[in-house]
């Protein structure tokens, strides 16, 4: 089956992209999901208007992703955990607490921009990449402490 895709969809392309899938991959989640349309004669003429507005779309998302990677510049979040030996903490550090972090902050973005493959779980200083758009990588500093708590 053919389809048009109406958004990024991971591992399989981008925006306006016309993609060869499994029937049932593109009749029970592609299609209700909305995130593609069958491809067929009608739709391959309006796929033309999707990708120039896809072209814009993304220039201007791509501006705004570096203009907020400058504001990361410098910006540093810190935590203050238990641990126990060898500094191990008696939790971790998800990216729902970085981004949690951020947004006292005044950061608002997607915990799932946050490129945080497994929790942190010692203690020391990180640097985390947060994915802003497709081109725009910007860098977080992530500190976590010992509790100061006597023991």
């Amino acid at each position: 089956m053919e389809v048009i895709l109406k958004e990024d969809v991971a591992k399989l392309g981008s925006r306006g992209d016309v993609v060869k899938v499994a029937e049932g991959y593109g009749r029970n989640y592609l299609l209700p999901q909305k995130l593609a349309i069958q491809a067929n004669e009608g739709n391959k003429a309006v796929i033309v208007q999707m990708k120039a507005a896809a072209v814009r779309r993304s220039a201007k998302e791509k501006t705004q992703a570096e203009e907020l990677a400058k504001q990361f510049e410098g910006v540093s979040v810190s935590f203050q955990r238990k641990s126990g030996e060898n500094d191990q903490l008696f939790g971790s550090v998800t990216s729902g607490d970085i981004n949690d972090a951020l947004a006292k902050k005044g950061f608002t973005i997607d915990r799932r921009q946050i490129q945080l493959h497994d929790p942190l779980k010692t203690v020391g200083e990180f640097t985390v990449p947060v994915k802003l758009h497709r081109d725009v990588t910007a860098h977080l500093k992530v500190v976590i402490e010992k509790d100061a708590v006597a023991e």
